[in-house]
């Protein structure tokens, strides 16, 4: 029986890579299916992970209707027997009920992954509609880090080091003027506790060497190290 399911989790607990192994696992299995994505890391239509692992995937515009998408597929002969959809999360709430129609209607399992909410801790619009209609929501077992060593449960947006909690939900492209330089704009995993405190790594390093601040206002966690920096080819 299909079924519609979400796996979700922070980022950087593995949904990209744990989507890849799906599509895998069912193809090699003789199961036939698409993959889709959305804003994906890479910036293309591929379906990517941390790990390095790609996939060619297609594209959801905000207008691409997946229902008949997938049924002109199948009219034209194509086999289809699941759907991975990445990046749910962009996806529109109706895109999330078209996916929920192909599933009850042409018996094609859905598996969604994407995180539930977004730097500001709101829900997606895409994610509240999955949570409401997928048959199983499934938290995903890696577990992010905060710095302090806790588990992360949020996606905080740092702009130029600084944590930001106002602005776009998504932000894509170049954001700044035409004589401006681009901000900086990165994501970085908190605990709830360093969240509500605005305290992300650069924020807690800057802190410890303030002759100002007394030793209990770093929360007794330990420093963040530095920043790990990429590694350089030989002779360089």
């Amino acid at each position: 029986m299909a079924e519609l399911v979400f796996f979700t989790g922070t980022m950087d607990c593995g949904k990209s890579t744990l989507a890849l192994q799906m599509d895998h696992t069912h193809a090699t299995r003789g199961r036939a299916g698409l993959l889709f994505t959305k804003h994906d890391r890479s910036g293309e239509a591929v379906l990517s992970s941390r790990l390095g692992l790609t996939k060619p995937a297609l594209e959801v515009h905000d207008d691409l209707d997946l229902w008949e998408f997938v049924v002109e597929q199948v009219t034209n002969g194509r086999r289809v027997d699941y759907l991975i959809c990445d990046e749910a999360q962009f996806y529109t709430p109706e895109q999330v009920e078209q996916l929920a129609r192909l599933v009850d209607e042409m018996g094609v399992d859905v598996f969604a992954f994407g995180i539930t909410a977004d730097f500001r801790t709101e829900l997606f619009p895409g994610s509240r509609r999955l949570i409401e209609l997928a048959d199983r929501t499934q938290q995903l077992q890696v577990q992010a880090l905060c710095w302090c060593g806790r588990t992360a449960t949020v996606n905080a947006r740092v702009v130029d080091g600084v944590m930001v909690v106002e602005g776009e939900q998504v932000v894509v492209g170049d954001v700044a003027g035409p004589d401006e330089a681009p901000p900086t704009v990165e994501y970085e995993m908190l605990c709830r506790r360093h969240y509500m405190r605005r305290m992300n790594a650069s924020a807690a390093r800057a802190q410890a060497l303030s002759p100002e601040v007394l030793p209990f206002d770093l929360d007794l966690c330990p420093l963040p190290g530095p920043r790990p920096q990429p590694p350089t080819a030989p002779g360089e």
